[in-house]
């Protein structure tokens, strides 16, 4: 990834708090994410870009003008009504109000839209406040308000890309941004999630209609993780028309994560973002899920590092684990927290046998 330049999408807003109590967000990662950089030393004012708000035109483009009209008035009251809650799925746990959220969900998409400017003029891009890949056009889903997935990818077809890969590494399905491109040939998108996991979708491909779904069994480690890659998504990379490539890398599949149940490594995941980067097409590399604070920080923190060529250290600086060890999360006791997550930046491999289930996926994915 010599020849590329990186640069990181970021902005001061996500250290306000959001989701409020109770709520597998409600815990501390693009905030932590740029403080551990900083201790590194891997950040410098010539890669980092501020994003800004989208606009309600460019919201617009996508979602529907009843649905951005309800979010913008439930943000501006504090309050949503129970038909407003039930229509747009808005102010319940799962997608709660709370202040700032507009400004907020607003600037993730901002971020996407620069992200894909960006990456046409010759960047690889980082953002990792972005990947809220299961919003849907007239109602927010799964911690998702916005789909700022759907917005990198319009970008690059504005930027005059005539044909972009959407490839999701998420535990979770990328169902909001499938379903927005399904009948868009212009459009590609591959999800290898866990099966059987909400939104319990993405069970098959269609190829004819450029969807790839890889549903996963519980457990998967890298050796299998690999095998994917190299049978099924670098090949359809390869050999497709694609000439912009949007990556979307939550967190939630790592071995650790509360709400899915994969084994993958920071590393096995560094590598293949690594193997898609070096395709050589324009790239934004967002983030997503991911619900322990430790392992989402030092994944996203070393996904940068990897992008802008850093020299990793074998054990963090003491500051970085000072800082680590203060974190909280209500999902994991303090006995689940393992020292490496406080102490090294990359995991230890998950390596182990290739399933007979996953060799299945090959020919699923072939349709």
């Amino acid at each position: 990834m010599s020849n590329v330049v990186p640069c990181y999408i970021g902005n001061e807003i996500y250290r306000k708090p959001a989701f409020g109590l109770n709520h597998p967000l409600n815990i501390v990662r693009h905030a932590a994410v740029l403080d551990l950089l900083q201790m590194l030393g891997w950040l410098d004012e010539n890669s980092i870009r501020e994003s800004q708000p989208a606009t309600v035109d460019q919201l617009l483009e996508f979602h529907s003008r009843a649905y951005v009209r309800a979010l913008q008035y439930a943000n501006a009251t504090g309050k949503v009504e129970p038909d407003v809650r039930e229509r747009y799925q808005v102010g319940t746990f799962e997608n709660p109000l709370f202040p700032g959220l507009f400004e907020r969900a607003s600037m993730t998409v901002g971020g996407s839209i620069l992200s894909a400017e960006l990456a046409s003029r010759g960047h690889v891009v980082f953002h990792p406040t972005g990947g809220t890949h299961h919003g849907r056009a007239d109602r927010a889903s799964g911690f998702c308000y916005f789909n700022d997935p759907v917005f990198a990818v319009l970008t690059f077809l504005k930027e005059g890309s005539q044909s972009v890969l959407y490839v999701d590494l998420d535990a979770h399905h990328g169902d909001g941004v499938e379903d927005a491109f399904v009948d868009d040939g212009r459009v590609t998108t591959l999800s290898i999630h866990e099966a059987k996991r909400w939104p319990f979708s993405g069970t098959k491909s269609r190829p004819a209609s450029g969807i790839y779904n890889l549903p996963v069994p519980q457990r998967i480690n890298d050796s299998e993780f690999e095998f994917l890659m190299d049978e099924a998504v670098l090949p359809l990379v390869d050999k497709s028309a694609a000439d912009a490539l949007v990556l979307c890398c939550g967190a939630d599949c790592l071995a650790g994560d509360p709400l899915s149940k994969m084994e993958l490594s920071n590393v096995a995941l560094w590598d293949a973002v690594d193997r898609l980067i070096d395709r050589g097409l324009p790239t934004v590399v967002l983030g997503g899920g991911g619900y322990n604070p430790w392992t989402v920080t030092r994944y996203w923190a070393g996904m940068w590092g990897r992008i802008s060529g850093q020299t990793f250290p074998d054990r963090l600086p003491p500051e970085a684990t000072e800082y680590l060890k203060a974190m909280e999360c209500d999902l994991i006791d303090e006995d689940e927290i393992e020292e490496a997550w406080l102490t090294t930046l990359a995991d230890s491999p998950y390596p182990g046998p290739v399933r007979d289930e996953i060799k299945s996926l090959i020919k699923q994915a072939e349709g």
